[in-house]
């Protein structure tokens, strides 16, 4: 195994004195492409917030966004005080004192500039933070109907990973996101990775998705061997469900086209006699996750 690189990174701001990690892992979300239903981000950020996870750094967003096309925001406070807001990379961590892994959590905005520049930044924070290993997040839109469950795709290049997790290599060729040129740099430099996606319906793409969170949620937490509660997390998912359905049943066409994959779907299930879940047989997935990238989601 390579090295992890460990040099100190030149454009993350440190908000503190470098913490102690047990054996930590790694896990990145990213707002933009890879983020359907804002599946990806909210999922990172539950994760963060019942993990107890404090931010310790952030990514300088100068070098790597076009502020003209990603404008800060102001922002005004109870005294009406006027601050701007930036593009935000955050890292955050979190001691799990049962799980034999400390959790570092990285939220933030896919860049618009000098992408290989930013992986290095987040190898070398990964480096001087004892990461072992380090897990991605995404989410896809795909021919999937709201009402059942949420279909999650893991995959990973590590033997010992693909044993552990009954995780397959990923065989996609094409055009990726950050999350995608993120694991690749990860990999190089002698990180185990995996990535988890999350399918949100392709017929409600403006809709945030607490549903495909939750499953995400479930697949990391499970992954860490430190469970979350997720209470809030499903009552906003069961609230996610009805409402698509009450929209859906307003037009018939939309209706009759949610009624095929939902036949579809329970088809697909009906054949797996053996009672393997598509996140570990996941050819039909992965057919997805690879026309959404290809066609730039």
């Amino acid at each position: 195994m390579v090295s992890p690189v460990s040099i100190e990174p030149e454009h993350v701001l440190w908000s503190g004195p470098r913490p102690r990690l047990n054996r930590p892992t790694l896990i990145a979300a990213f707002e933009g492409w890879n983020d359907a239903g804002d599946a990806a981000t909210t999922a990172a950020g539950h994760l963060a917030g019942r993990w107890g996870c404090v931010p310790v750094a952030e990514i300088d967003p100068e070098p790597f966004f076009d502020f003209t096309a990603a404008r800060p925001t102001v922002h005004l406070d109870e005294s009406k005080a006027r601050s701007i807001k930036w593009p935000v990379n955050e890292v955050r961590v979190a001691h799990l004192d049962d799980a034999g892994t400390d959790a570092v959590v990285l939220i933030g905005t896919e860049p618009q500039l000098r992408w290989r520049t930013f992986t290095h930044q987040l190898i070398s924070l990964a480096g001087m933070l004892d990461v072992e290993r380090i897990v991605t997040l995404g989410a896809l839109l795909a021919e999937v109907p709201h009402s059942r469950d949420v279909e999650v795709y893991g995959s990973t290049d590590d033997e010992e990973l693909r044993a552990e997790l009954g995780l397959t290599p990923s065989t996609y060729e094409g055009p990726t996101g950050i999350v995608g040129v993120l694991s690749s740099a990860c990999r190089d430099a002698g990180y185990r990775t995996a990535s988890f996606w999350s399918a949100v319906p392709s017929y409600m793409p403006a809709a945030p998705s607490p549903k495909a969170a939750l499953a995400l949620v479930n697949r990391v937490s499970a992954l860490m061997k430190a469970p979350v509660p997720t209470f809030d997390l499903e009552q906003r998912a069961m609230t996610y469900e009805r409402e698509i359905t009450r929209i859906v049943a307003e037009d018939e066409e939309t209706a009759e086209y949610v009624a095929r994959l939902e036949r579809a779907w329970d088809a697909g299930q009906a054949e797996d006699t053996d009672d393997t879940s598509l996140s570990d047989d996941p050819d039909r997935l992965v057919a997805e996750v690879e026309k959404f990238l290809r066609e730039g989601g």
